[in-house]
Order: C-alpha cells, then sequence, then structure tokens
C-alpha cells in the first residue's frame, strides 16, 4: 500500500477487521473509537440482558422455530403495512397466535422484549452516527 491508502474494513466474525484488499483512497478514518463504541455495546445492560436469554431461549428447538416463524411473520406484516397493501388474514392469524404462544412463556417474553430494547438502542446510535454524518437514511421507523 502506498501512503495515504488506508486499509477497508471489513466484517469477520461479526467483528470489524482491516485488510489490505480493496483499500480506501485517502481515507482518514481512525476506526479506534467505533471498537471502543462496540465494546461499550457489548457491556450495555441491554446487550447482557438479550445475550444471556437468548442462548437459553433459543436452546430450545420447538421455541427457536416458533421465534424464526414470529420473526418472518413480523416482517411479512411490516411489508405488507409499507407498501400500503393489506395483509393476509392468514398471516395476521399466524402471527397473532404465535406471539400469544410466545409471550405466554415468562422466558421468552423477557427475550423477545430484551431484543426489543436492544434493537431500539442500535437504532438510536445509527441515527445519531449518520445524522453526525449528514446522511439522510429515512428508513421506516427511524423518524427522528
Amino acid at each position: 500500500m502506498g501512503e495515504g491508502d488506508h486499509p477497508s474494513p471489513v466484517s469477520i466474525g461479526g467483528e470489524m477487521r482491516r485488510e489490505d484488499a480493496g483499500s480506501v483512497r485517502g481515507g482518514s478514518m481512525d476506526y479506534s473509537t467505533a471498537h471502543r463504541l462496540a465494546q461499550e455495546i457489548k457491556n450495555s445492560e441491554e446487550y447482557q440482558t438479550y445475550h444471556g436469554l437468548k442462548e437459553s431461549v433459543m436452546g430450545d428447538e420447538t421455541t427457536a422455530a416458533l421465534i424464526r416463524e414470529y420473526r418472518k411473520l413480523q416482517i411479512t406484516l411490516q411489508m405488507a403495512m409499507m407498501s400500503g397493501r393489506a395483509a393476509e388474514t392468514e398471516d395476521q392469524q399466524r402471527f397473532s397466535g404465535i406471539s400469544t404462544l410466545l409471550f405466554s412463556k415468562p422466558e421468552v417474553s423477557q427475550f423477545l422484549l430484551a431484543e426489543m430494547r436492544l434493537q431500539q438502542a442500535l437504532a438510536d446510535i445509527f441515527r445519531i452516527v449518520t445524522e453526525a454524518a449528514g446522511v439522510e437514511m429515512n428508513l421506516p421507523g427511524m423518524d427522528g
């Protein structure tokens, strides 16, 4: 690499790494703050609670399958809403039934709520960073 070349960040195993291939020319971004932020996230109550419950909840294959179906239906219903069309009645009924079943189990309910809290914290961080960069994302649910 020549002077002024900086390795590009790539994700390896969920952790940001730098490598020589495809370097970013002329950049001078210091990623140490991003790494500190990643560590702060890992040390946060939201992260700790979520990951503490995840292993136990997702360790039960039946519950894990129900959660995967819950998430799939949730996305399907959200996409229908965002496109302005009515969601399929069958999807709504299945989502309602699976939601009732999952949230009736205290540990699963705690896990799903912890997941929502972590996702909200990450969305807030994403919003702060994109606003600082002057980038408009205009994503659904990301209204300031």
